[in-house]
């Protein structure tokens, strides 16, 4: 603030030292003819005697034409920010050299962060998808889609044995037999069997006899083991006292095993009958619509991804990208960069000001490298003047200061300052001086 009061102080002694020499007729308005009045003149011997001011004022006798200018750099510019936001950081201050690239501000950025992370998330999404397709089918997916085949395969070969002809027969078949020999262990052995065991008890008794008979006449031998008489008693005890115990076996009651051997070989046969009677030729069809749906499936595994789809996948990974690169320039657009060196030559904004892109906030130039930019030379005095015209340049700051020069374009489009057209002329001199600064006035003569 107070810096701005001294500006407008100093504005307002400049505008008045103006006005004051304007009325003392020390400043001609280019157009306008201005008369040196002539003391105790009439009205008519003033309008005589007054000298009007013709373009060939700001000409020298020499023909040279003189003008007023200003120092500027060469290069500069009025910086804004590409987006709007809360001033977050500066991170420069005025008459700070920075280099290109320096970052001079940001702006508060956290959505244009989360927007960045949503964009790479979903890029590393769309590329791990594209991968997946692109390596195709893993071993253990393999091995599974190769079981089910083989699940299918095994049933379908099962309904397929199962509707063959004799096999329902079979099943009856054995299920009677499992029935009759149920039936035969709970009713017991026949009349028939015990006495056919009786019978076979009595003729084992009489062979012991026959051979405890002929045992008993060399039982006195030294070597009796040796002898056959003792074997056939051994052979022929044995024999006896197997038949004893098969007839008591038959004469005995059925066990528990056996009945429960017997009823399981029932239930089995049964469930078996009752199995084959149950799958119809339908089920047949659906066991072999199983078996070409698991091989389809398997020979998709193998074949892998299409190549539209692997197409499309692609186009996937490339939108993410440039979704995640128009995310970038978004964050990179809360930050103000230098574009070249130079110098801050003007700061504008504080930290926590809101800014938007209209508005420009930092003013840099490159303050090593000068040139003059004439600032009233008409139309009429513009004439003639060309490029690589010879100049001479004196300041009004530096007195003793004195450089050549030579023009290095004239700006084309002339601009109207109070009714007349000026023109621009921009002007490189051979030399630079350190102790030039930013807009002071020089005198510049074109020498045409």
């Amino acid at each position: 603030m107070r810096r701005l009061i001294i500006i407008l102080l100093v504005l307002l002694v400049v505008a008045a030292g103006g006005y004051a020499a304007f009325r003392a007729g020390l400043i001609n308005i280019p157009g306008q003819s201005t008369a040196t009045p002539v003391a105790n003149a009439t009205p008519g011997q003033a309008s005589a005697e007054a000298t009007p001011t013709t373009p060939e004022a700001n000409r020298a006798a020499d023909g040279s034409v003189v003008a007023d200018a200003r120092v500027v750099p060469v290069q500069e510019a009025q910086l804004s920010v590409s987006a709007s936001g809360i001033v977050e950081e500066i991170s420069v201050k005025e008459g700070q050299a920075v280099k290109a690239g320096d970052l001079i501000l940001r702006l508060a950025a956290s959505q244009q962060k989360v927007a960045v992370a949503r964009a790479q998330a979903t890029l590393q999404g769309s590329q791990a998808h594209l991968a997946q397709l692109q390596a195709g089918a893993r071993e253990p997916e393999l091995a599974q889609a190769q079981a089910a085949l083989s699940a299918a395969q095994t049933r379908y070969d099962r309904l397929a044995k199962a509707s063959l002809p004799g096999n329902i027969a079979a099943a009856e078949a054995a299920l009677a037999a499992a029935q009759a020999g149920l039936a035969k262990v709970l009713d017991g052995p026949s009349e028939q069997q015990i006495i056919e065991a009786r019978a076979g008890v009595a003729s084992a008794e009489a062979q012991v006899r026959q051979a405890q008979a002929a045992y008993n006449q060399v039982k006195f031998s030294p070597d009796i083991g040796a002898l056959p008489q003792s074997a056939q008693l051994q052979q022929a005890t044995i024999s006896y006292e197997a038949a004893k115990a098969r007839l008591a076996d038959l004469q005995a009651s059925p066990r528990q095993s056996d009945i429960a051997s017997a009823s399981a070989q029932v239930r089995q046969a049964k469930a078996q009958l009752d199995r084959l009677k149950a799958e119809q030729p339908g089920d047949l069809a659906e066991a072999e619509a199983g078996v070409q749906q698991s091989q389809a499936q398997l020979d998709l595994l193998m074949a892998g991804a299409r190549k539209e789809e692997i197409a499309a996948a692609e186009a996937d990974v490339a939108a993410a990208t440039t979704a995640v690169q128009q995310a970038l320039v978004s964050l990179a657009d809360t930050e103000l960069r230098a574009p070249f060196d130079g110098t801050i030559a003007e700061l504008n904004v504080n930290l926590g000001e809101q800014v938007s892109p209209a508005a420009s906030v930092v003013r840099l130039a490159n303050l090593s490298t000068w040139q003059i930019e004439t600032e009233d030379l008409t139309e009429l005095d513009v004439v003639g003047v060309n490029e690589n015209t010879p100049v001479s340049l004196t300041f009004d700051a530096i007195p003793g200061l004195e450089m050549a020069g030579k023009v290095k374009y004239v700006k084309p489009l002339g601009k109207d300052n109070r009714g007349d057209i000026v023109y621009t002329v921009v002007i490189e001199p051979e030399q630079q001086d350190p102790r030039l600064l930013w807009n002071m006035t020089a005198v510049v003569t074109l020498k045409k």
